[in-house]
């Protein structure tokens, strides 16, 4: 069974899975009704499929209310605990009395916190730290979700992705592809951060490595590429990727910062300035898994697609 088909991972994962001949029954508010689609509406406190899941082997849990840089809404963290984590241990809660062996989670490396120093990265033990309202809601399925775990005797796996990237990506990340691809001269030489990212594929081979391996249950995964990169490193693999030479130039950090301040851009700043890496050591470990593909790759396969 899968939450958020039609997610930016959702919907890659589902092909995956239906290419590899996977029998999955997917649940969201986008759909009709049928033997291979549920209706599930994750805003509704009430909602009931516990019988629906009582053929699933496995559930998987991509659904939630994404992280957003410009909250609009009044009392934002209620809406991330209802959506991401009250919704998400109701559905654990029916998963486990319909019989469901295994609960997938995807959670996110903000559960851990928001930066990390160079060379000192997030592992799978870290202590919870989430610094804001998203992270929050997700450290606190974590817990929920072990605790349903241990009373109920359902296999927890949880996974943590930094920021995932690929085609079809929106945000920063997309923000940046057109930075790239206009290759205008940028203050960023001077940047020697540290940042881990997962391309979408990695992340899917991972998930469904979690579906049947027998050392994935009650166990959390950090995942990425194994490759981290700085910013600079980072828009020139994006600039290479469109065929031209990345026009970077050196400039103080805290200059960088001061005039983000000014124009109200701070959060941007500590994104292209801080460091967040994750350790996979132990996911490689427990699991036998790497990384199928690269950097690079990825955004050469970006550069050529019209979307960015």
């Amino acid at each position: 069974a899968l939450t958020g088909k039609t997610g930016f991972v959702g919907r890659r994962l589902f092909r995956r899975l239906f290419d590899d001949g996977v029998s999955v029954l997917s649940f969201g508010r986008s759909v009709e009704a049928s033997s291979e689609q549920k209706f599930l509406d994750l805003a509704d406190s009430s909602f009931e499929v516990q019988d629906s899941l009582k053929e699933a082997d496995t559930i998987i849990h991509c659904a939630a209310r994404a992280h957003v840089m410009d909250e609009t809404l009044d009392d934002p963290l209620a809406a991330y605990l209802q959506f991401n984590t009250e919704s998400t241990l109701r559905l654990a809660t029916q998963a486990a009395a319909a019989g469901v062996k295994r609960f997938i989670y995807l959670s996110s490396v903000k559960a851990l916190g928001e930066s990390t120093r160079v060379g000192e990265p997030f592992t799978y033990d870290s202590p919870l730290a989430p610094e804001d309202d998203y992270g929050v809601s997700k450290a606190r399925a974590e817990e929920g979700l072990r605790d349903i775990a241990a009373r109920k005797g359902m296999e927890v796996t949880i996974i943590r992705p930094p920021l995932v990237y690929g085609l079809g990506v929106k945000a920063n990340f997309a923000a940046m592809m057109r930075l790239a691809r206009r290759n205008l001269p940028l203050p960023l030489a001077s940047i020697h951060n540290q940042r881990s990212m997962v391309a979408l594929e990695n992340l899917v081979d991972l998930i469904i490595t979690c579906i049947s391996h027998p050392d994935a249950g009650n166990q959390t995964f950090m995942v990425s590429d194994d490759n981290d990169v700085s910013t600079p490193e980072l828009l020139s693999a994006m600039t290479c990727a469109y065929g031209k030479r990345p026009r970077l130039l050196p400039c103080p950090p805290s200059a960088l910062t001061f005039s983000a301040s000014l124009l109200g851009k701070r959060a941007i700043a500590d994104r292209l300035l801080g460091s967040l890496q994750v350790d996979i050591e132990h996911t490689k470990q427990v699991l036998g898994w790497t990384p199928r593909v690269k950097l690079e790759d990825v955004l050469e396969e970006m550069a050529r697609d019209s979307a960015i």
